[in-house]
């Protein structure tokens, strides 16, 4: 499908307060076939989410310890990866340690999968996650890990306002551009 189509479909489908606020943009370079075009989302003729920005790549430690550093970040523990965490040490560690070594395993694989979504943004991976979104349904957007899943999914006029209510705390779990858009999203109710 090109590019204009998939454009047209997106906009389509943006929420009524988000129109026209909320732009998709591609750029190609025809005569450099070495040289990528890039995909962005923009924000009120801001560019917020850039598709091929190599700064945004960051280090997994760094994230780890972004992650363990920041307050405001919730991380739930339930008793399953506590169980796991003692037949895994054999049970000779202290119960109060296994919460935290839990703790620490859960940040960890927080950190891996940021990591790894930030490096697949791409202008490529962009228009194989809208032709994904087009054929799959809301819900499962929704749910999925992908970053651009989740974006389209939150600024989609067929996601509810009581949805979208309903999953403050579901966000606080994912990246911080989902979150911006959710916030974006609350905004326009």
């Amino acid at each position: 499908m090109a590019w204009s189509k998939m454009k047209q479909q997106l906009e389509s489908f943006l929420c009524p307060a988000l129109h026209g606020r909320v732009e998709y943009r591609s750029t190609s370079y025809r005569y450099l076939p070495d040289k990528a075009g890039q995909c962005y989302i923009a924000v009120d003729k801001k560019n917020v989410l850039n598709m091929i920005d190599i700064t945004a790549l960051i280090r997994w430690y760094q994230t780890e310890l972004e992650i363990k550093n920041d307050p405001d970040i919730q991380i739930p523990i339930n008793d399953e990866e506590i169980e796991a965490v003692r037949k895994d040490t054999k049970g000779i560690v202290p119960d109060d340690r296994l919460k935290l070594i839990a703790r620490n395993r859960k940040i960890s694989e927080y950190a891996k999968e940021l990591l790894s979504a930030q490096s697949a943004l791409s202008k490529s991976n962009f228009i194989v996650v809208v032709n994904k979104f087009l054929s799959i349904s809301i819900e499962e957007s929704i749910e999925s890990n992908d970053i651009l899943l989740n974006i389209l999914a939150l600024v989609d006029r067929r996601v509810g306002k009581k949805r979208i209510l309903n999953m403050s705390e579901k966000m606080k779990l994912k990246h911080p551009i989902v979150q911006y858009f959710y916030g974006l999203r609350l905004s326009g109710l």
